[in-house]
């Protein structure tokens, strides 16, 4: 018998490992935020933040400080310096206002970025239109 194999997981936000730190619509943190694994932002975060998973900031979602993460996926607001060690995408509907940098980056055509943009791998910036919905909207 064989197995079906699964569906691609093309995008950063289809490959997230572990049971994420929810904060969501309607909520509010306000403070440094902190986690180990990854973090998936719907509501709002007031503070500098480091995330040590993916984290993933959705369309209604906005985080107003610096953010240290290991990967991000940004559909929804940043206000403040955002520095990802790994891979960055930012979708259509993303706002960024500060300096980001990250190892690899993908952005949408779409998404605004007011601010320096900085990549630190070899690998050049991916420009892509995106053409499915997203899981984030």
């Amino acid at each position: 018998m064989s197995e079906t194999p699964a569906p691609p997981r093309r995008r950063l936000f289809d490959r997230a490992a572990g049971v994420p730190t929810l904060l969501a619509e309607g909520s509010r943190f306000e403070g440094r935020f902190a986690t180990r694994g990854p973090l998936t932002l719907a509501g709002e975060v007031v503070g500098d933040g480091e995330v040590g998973g993916l984290l993933t900031v959705m369309p209604e979602a906005h985080w107003r400080g610096d953010v240290l993460a290991a990967n991000a996926s940004i559909a929804g607001q940043v206000n403040g310096d955002l520095t990802v060690t790994g891979k960055l995408e930012i979708g259509r509907t993303a706002r960024i206002r500060g300096d980001v940098r990250a190892q690899s980056l993908a952005i949408a055509h779409g998404a605004i970025v007011e601010g320096e943009l900085q990549v630190t791998g070899a690998e050049p910036v991916v420009r892509f239109e995106e053409k499915r919905e997203s899981r984030m909207e």
